[in-house]
């Protein structure tokens, strides 16, 4: 084989593999913001909705929507800040509510309700994804507010914390620790 050819074939192999790590990586989403601005969801409220209490029983539902669970978002691999919600609505249903986000644009970044502990620094990186959790859906946007249903048969109360969660890497860009309110 001559050597123009040798250097034709290395340079073909070169652009795939280069247009490959570019696919993979998508390092221009770093840059590119996307703000969503979802309203807190309503639902019609029914005079048959009941909620259960911590003791079993149960009361009627709120009026209006209700917070039972927040928390501020810590930054991990990525600067991330907002405040993250579960909200009880009128007729029942729970909806996490993600409020002032701010984080970076990744590839493949979901919103994950972990069993784990919210750790700062390193530690909190890569643990979310270790014991149990819930991948609630694609993260609509790196930036505003956004609202995520929750599933009747998940029982959002086993879940203690939520990561943004870059499914590419394993790796969370930041989370938040759910506290009962």
């Amino acid at each position: 084989m001559g050597r123009r050819k040798k250097w034709a074939l290395w340079g073909g192999v070169a652009a795939v593999v280069a247009a490959s790590a570019l696919m993979w990586f998508k390092p221009w989403a770093l840059w590119v913001d996307e703000t969503v601005n979802e309203a807190l969801p309503t639902s019609a409220p029914t005079t048959e909705a009941v909620v259960p209490t911590a003791s079993g029983a149960t009361s009627p539902a709120p009026v209006g929507p209700t917070t039972v669970a927040e928390g501020v978002f810590i930054s991990h691999e990525h600067d991330t800040s907002g405040t993250a919600k579960v909200v009880r609505l009128a007729d029942g249903t729970h909806t996490l509510r993600i409020e002032e986000l701010d984080t970076s644009n990744g590839p493949d970044l979901r919103v994950v309700l972990s069993d784990a502990a919210v750790v700062e620094g390193k530690a909190g990186w890569h643990v979310f994804d270790d014991g149990r959790h819930v991948t609630l859906a694609k993260l609509k946007g790196n930036k505003g507010d956004q609202n995520y249903a929750l599933p009747a048969d998940v029982d959002w109360s086993q879940y203690t914390s939520l990561s943004i969660w870059c499914d590419r890497f394993d790796v969370s860009f930041g989370a938040a620790a759910l506290t009962r309110v």
